[in-house]
């Protein structure tokens, strides 16, 4: 189960991508929204319930003082994305490469926040229950979705094949189970440092959402269809978290 949660964000990404084999044009802005709502809603909570707030469980141990390990691990992932985007631009590469550049870096989070999440399920120490963790796996596959078509479909505009631009749509994502994978690996490693991690996760996790998902949903004529889909989202993984977890 552990390796089949991992690659579902993989698999969100890879049918985005064969979107490019359907169509020419981006998605629409009807099915985009709801769909960046809803997964915005299940990352939030699974932030606070899978991640946060197992973090601050485990540090109990540091009495009144254990909300540190929460917030330093949180301020160092929203901290990490910004640093990253401001190095891409310096690059000198083409508008599109630095598109697939910038998806493919922002994933290495997204992975490593699904190989923590597994990893405090295996612990016994931590209060991660597997329905947290796939929530959290189904809610970053979501997410991928248009991103993996935002990829491919540009690379088909450049005038590759449908093939190749599907290939390097679906690469931008490879990196997710990669980084999860050796997360797992390191686990006896990163152990005595989960709640850092498990929060650091959160952080990375909550900056995707409020720089990139909700800002995305919100584009263009304004509608309450991406409040309702967060709103949704959010309940599921409330709903999930207590039945489950």
């Amino acid at each position: 189960m552990t390796f089949l949660g991992i690659l579902i964000p993989f698999l969100g990404t890879t049918l985005g991508a064969a979107c490019v084999l359907l169509f020419r044009q981006q998605m629409k802005p009807s099915l985009q929204k709801p769909l960046l709502g809803f997964s915005a809603g299940v990352m939030v909570a699974a932030s606070v319930w899978s991640l946060l707030i197992p973090a601050i469980e485990q540090s109990e141990n540091l009495g009144k003082l254990s909300f540190l390990p929460a917030t330093m691990g949180l301020m160092l992932g929203v901290g990490l994305l910004p640093a990253v985007d401001a190095v891409l631009p310096r690059l000198n590469l083409s508008k599109t490469a630095k598109l697939v550049l910038a998806v493919t870096v922002h994933n290495i989070p997204e992975g490593m926040a699904v190989g923590i999440v597994f990893a405090g399920m295996l612990s016994p120490e931590c209060n991660v229950t597997l329905a947290d963790a796939m929530a959290l796996s189904i809610g970053i596959a979501i997410q991928n979705f248009p991103e993996g078509a935002i990829v491919s479909l540009p690379e088909l505009a450049q005038g590759k094949s449908r093939g190749k631009a599907f290939l390097i749509g679906t690469l931008s994502g490879a990196v997710e189970p990669i980084f999860a994978v050796l997360t797992l690996l390191m686990f006896s490693i990163i152990s005595p440092a989960m709640p850092y991690l498990l929060a650091f996760a959160a952080g990375a996790m909550i900056y995707v959402v409020v720089d990139e998902l909700i800002p995305e949903a919100s584009l263009g004529t304004h509608n309450n269809l991406s409040t309702f889909s967060f709103a949704i989202g959010f309940c599921v993984m409330m709903i999930l978290d207590v039945v489950f977890g």
